[in-house]
């Protein structure tokens, strides 16, 4: 493994790093055992230069000529995202967006297990979704702390985004998946990461034209 530490690696590497994960499991479900550079970047539609130059940031992974190992580059990777282990996972938020997340069972063999989920409205609270007691947020903090949990999703309305956030950060939270159409502040120690259908949307009607 390369001696690089983390600050040294673009996190646009980084964000592609899980795309060939995701590509190798899928060779791997078919039962392949080699692949090459030039067959993920036709899969991913990168080049094949740019994926040799991704993995060279973290040490050599395979042999000119001859490819790469499904399995062990599988395995380098989830040791480089850190994904060889099971992170628990708190979901804020129980509307629509929540209830979603807390029934999707794509999370679990990919390193991630939604541990809790948390709402503010007394209706919900109590409820069942997904397998989860919905828990009041005045208990976030104390059950984060308790269990250890990291990572949370934030699935609350926007005006409540940055509230909430301060909140996780309080509690012990250092990486955070925003789904509130919004930015929300961080500390540099805290990951921020967003997803919002309606931006990718708009991004892609620029090419759609009149």
């Amino acid at each position: 493994m390369s001696s690089k530490s983390s600050a040294d690696i673009p996190d646009i590497v980084i964000g592609r790093l899980p795309l060939y994960l995701r590509s190798l499991r899928h060779l791997q479900d078919d039962r392949r055992r080699v692949t090459s550079s030039h067959e993920l970047g036709e899969r991913l539609e990168i080049s094949s230069a740019q994926i040799r130059k991704d993995l060279s940031h973290f040490g050599g992974f395979g042999k000119q000529g001859t490819g790469y190992q499904v399995e062990f580059l599988i395995d380098r990777l989830e040791d480089v995202l850190h994904v060889n282990k099971e992170w628990l996972v708190a979901v804020v938020g129980a509307g629509n967006l929540g209830s979603a997340i807390s029934h999707y069972r794509g999370f679990q063999d990919r390193g991630f297990r939604i541990a809790h989920l948390f709402d503010i409205h007394p209706a919900k609270i109590g409820m069942r979704l997904g397998g989860f007691v919905v828990l009041a947020l005045d208990c976030m903090q104390a059950t984060i702390r308790k269990d250890g949990v990291k990572i949370a999703m934030l699935a609350v309305p926007a005006q409540n985004a940055q509230t909430v956030a301060d909140q996780l950060v309080a509690a012990g939270i250092k990486a955070i998946l925003n789904y509130a159409p919004i930015n929300i502040n961080v500390p540099p120690n805290v990951q921020i990461q967003y997803i919002d259908p309606v931006a990718h949307l708009q991004r892609m009607t620029y090419y759609l034209g009149d």
